[in-house]
């Protein structure tokens, strides 16, 4: 796989992937050109086939002289440290690097339900979005689009909450794991500038893109951080834009040293992610349509996800692979977190 010089990707300000990425980005200083649009109507424009489903961000790369369309942020965020090698967000340790992933992973696939809980659940942030979603989109439109469109895709993304569980009943689940989690990173944040020592990891850039839309965009969720944890806010702010970091390979905090808050934000992974993986998968493995199990005493019910399947299986592959002294650091890390049920 080849990358474009500059990198083209196509995105939106309010897709928290597409930040991820871009925060990602300037910090390694790679540099990237950004198209705002649709991906299916700009590959469209290009000539090049969308991916599918096509998704946010979509990066354009070469093989054999073919542009193809990719979206997968993980292994994108893989296949960019093969191609450019200064500024990795890639721990050397085995370990760590293992429990960066679980972090990405637990950003990408959890923490992304905080997202568009608050965004469409509550009736202010219901309303901010469907005005300004469309808006980024085209800044130019008439008013009388501006309300078709507003009403469409409000009405499309309110009627899709189920498709991540959220509902009345989950709601309180929801609010109660995302304070936790605000606690974990408040603590954490008081200890070290990252999650893993004094340079950001891919997992500090998948919480970030999760929370650049919590923090920075939708009012409740924005005032639940202000409230819990101020250092999550300035952190948002500051992941922004670290090309002027200057990382060494010393800055990373060894396993075994890393402050207990790290332990806290594996706890919470536990309690509710792990259980929710572990039914989504025996669904898939059932060719149940949809998944129910408790979360912190609430029955959660939600569509079945193949890709999240694939996502536990790669995390299980992840740590399989691990030598057996590293898998023992691991586990002895992780023991009592929860997590360890998600790896057995």
């Amino acid at each position: 796989m080849n990358f474009q010089d500059p990198i083209q990707l196509i995105g939106a300000t309010a897709s928290p992937y597409t930040q991820k990425m871009l925060a990602l980005l300037r910090y390694r200083r790679i540099p990237y050109t950004v198209t705002w649009g649709d991906p299916a109507k700009v590959c469209e424009a290009l000539g090049i086939e969308p991916p599918k489903p096509a998704l946010l961000p979509t990066f354009l790369v070469k093989n054999d002289a073919v542009v193809s369309a990719i979206c997968d942020s993980t292994p994108i965020i893989r296949h960019l440290e093969d191609a450019h090698r200064e500024r990795s967000v890639l721990p050397a340790d085995p370990a760590l690097a293992f429990i960066d992933y679980l972090i990405e992973d637990f950003a990408d696939e959890w923490c992304t339900k905080y997202m568009f809980h608050y965004r469409w659940h509550f009736a202010e942030d219901a309303d901010k979005a469907g005005t300004i979603l469309p808006l980024a989109m085209e800044t130019s439109i008439s008013e009388e689009s501006i309300a078709t469109f507003k009403k469409f895709f409000s009405e499309r993304q309110i009627g899709r909450l189920f498709v991540v569980g959220s509902n009345d009943t989950t709601a309180p689940v929801i609010d109660a794991s995302y304070r936790r989690f605000l606690t974990a990173m408040e603590h954490h944040l008081a200890q070290q500038p990252f999650m893993l020592g004094n340079r950001p990891a891919a997992g500090d850039f998948g919480l970030q893109g999760q929370l650049s839309q919590l923090v920075g965009f939708d009012p409740t969720p924005r005032g639940i951080t202000h409230e819990v944890s101020p250092r999550t806010v300035a952190w948002v702010d500051r992941m922004y834009d670290l090309s002027g970091l200057a990382p060494t390979d010393s800055d990373w905090v060894n396993l075994e040293d890393q402050a207990s808050s790290l332990r806290e934000l594996m706890q919470e992974i536990g309690r509710v992610y792990v259980p929710a993986q572990l039914a989504n998968a025996k669904a898939v493995l059932g060719g149940d349509k949809e998944w129910s199990c408790d979360i912190e005493g609430a029955p959660w019910t939600q569509r079945t996800f193949a890709y999240q399947a694939k996502c536990l299986q790669w995390t299980k592959a992840r740590y399989a692979a691990l030598s057996q002294n590293d898998r023992n650091r691991v586990d002895d890390f992780l023991c009592g977190t929860g997590v360890e049920t998600m790896l057995s």
